[in-house]
């Protein structure tokens, strides 16, 4: 069966079948058995008859609206054509930013078969050696242009502080209160050192849902993030294009601290505005993070390509 038919969601079946006419054991006589009968008016009139039923479906099933898509699938051709020509460090036009957006407003957790009683998002009250509650990871959708896919959190859980680097993420909070914070690159600013570099607060604030989706781009809008779940959570993430380290898109996890820490009273960047709108040093950490405990897991929800 087609791709397109699936789609369309309904079974190709012979014409017969679906028109409910079978062969009888009499097909090509007339009644008295003769096959010369077969020209009789009597069977002429059948043969036209079945013409007019057969024409009949046929305008019916042309002309009838197919059936609705689903909320993941229409997600996943809204990406198609969102991140069609996209490449590293290219932002989609806004209209089509809006039109993405305007899609995973609308999401649901039930559009992706999620329900905060799975065991994905099963309190944890006593964690081993003081690690982090486990992540669950769930991709739905993965090509050389764009990335779909799902985090379980449970109560507590963090996705520590990371970059995306070259690429634009949409984060859609599907239920859950989660606190969001982040940063960007100060332009021009000097390392401290080749793995440690100055950055702006972007965002340090708690969402629940429902609400709308978060957006951050390749050089603002809090490219630098981390996540932690204040109750169970689950986060919709669309990232275009997805992370490829032989492309140089490797994602890497940072440490941040007060200005002071490698700074002196002499530094510009603690006089004056710098210091008030909120600054950081991000030092870059080891590739596996101790606090970060992620496993992978089947998407198990409806089915988002053919």
């Amino acid at each position: 069966m087609s791709g397109f038919v699936r789609f369309m969601a309904f079974e190709m079946k012979p014409e017969k079948d679906v028109l409910g006419l079978s062969p009888s054991k009499n097909q090509g006589k007339g009644e008295s058995g003769n096959p010369s009968s077969v020209n009789s008016p009597h069977n002429k009139n059948k043969k036209k008859i079945k013409k007019k039923v057969v024409m009949t479906w046929r305008r019916k099933k042309t002309g009838s609206p197919p059936e609705e898509i689903t909320a993941v699938r229409r997600l996943f051709l809204t990406c198609k054509e969102v991140f069609s020509n996209g490449c590293p460090g290219v932002v989609p036009s806004e209209d089509k930013i809006q039109q993405l957006r305007g899609v995973l407003d609308n999401m649901k957790p039930e559009d992706v078969g999620l329900t905060p009683t799975m065991p994905y998002f099963r309190q944890i009250s006593r964690l081993e050696n003081g690690s982090s509650p486990r992540l669950t990871y769930l991709p739905l959708h993965e090509c050389e242009h764009f990335t779909i896919a799902i985090f379980c959190l449970p109560p507590s859980g963090v996705i520590p502080l990371h970059n995306h680097p070259g690429m634009t993420v949409f984060s859609k909070l599907l239920f859950g209160t989660m606190h969001i914070k982040s940063y960007d690159w100060v332009v021009d600013a000097p390392l401290r050192d080749p793995k440690t570099r100055l950055a702006k607060l972007k965002m340090n604030s708690t969402l629940t849902a429902p609400c709308n989706t978060s957006i951050l781009y390749p050089e603002d809008g809090g490219n630098i993030h981390r996540f932690t779940a204040k109750t169970a959570c689950a986060v919709l993430d669309v990232l275009g294009p997805p992370y490829c380290n032989p492309e140089g898109r490797h994602c890497t996890y940072f440490l941040e601290f007060p200005l002071d820490k490698f700074s002196s009273d002499e530094d510009d960047v603690l006089t004056g505005q710098v210091e008030k709108e909120g600054h950081a040093w991000l030092q870059e950490r080891d590739d596996n993070p101790d606090d970060l405990n992620v496993v992978g897991a089947l998407y198990g929800g409806p089915k988002v390509e053919d």
